[in-house]
């Protein structure tokens, strides 16, 4: 299976997405349009290792809620990123039972390396 978890007003999962040359072999998800589900979360999280590592801290309303004032843990990275689309690290893509998260060079080297 290959998705991508995504936002399509986000320029930069816009400019990966390009790059990568993603057409319709990819289950593209809108994350602001289409909510992540429990289940899609957890099965992220198996392949990430942790919620945290799909948890962004760069969302806006990390700040604006106070959340880099607390100690956060893996309970608490799952219902934020349930609960507001934002937390979400983009893009995630998901291609035969590996994960890729965010937009590093480093990662959207290692897609383009699985893809090619």
């Amino acid at each position: 299976m290959k998705k991508v978890y995504h936002l399509s007003t986000c320029t930069t999962c816009q400019r990966i997405i390009k790059e990568l040359e993603i057409g319709d072999e990819f289950v593209a998800q809108d994350i602001k349009n289409e909510s992540i589900t429990p289940d899609q979360l957890d099965e992220m999280k198996s392949l990430a290792g942790s919620y945290e590592a799909l948890f962004s801290r760069k969302a806006m309303k990390y700040r604006s809620m106070g959340l880099n004032e607390m100690t956060l843990g893996e309970d608490d990275y799952r219902k934020y990123i349930l609960e507001e689309y934002t937390f979400l690290k983009r893009p995630v893509f998901l291609v035969d039972g590996e994960i890729f998260i965010g937009n590093s060079k480093k990662t959207v080297e290692q897609i383009k390396a699985v893809l090619a």
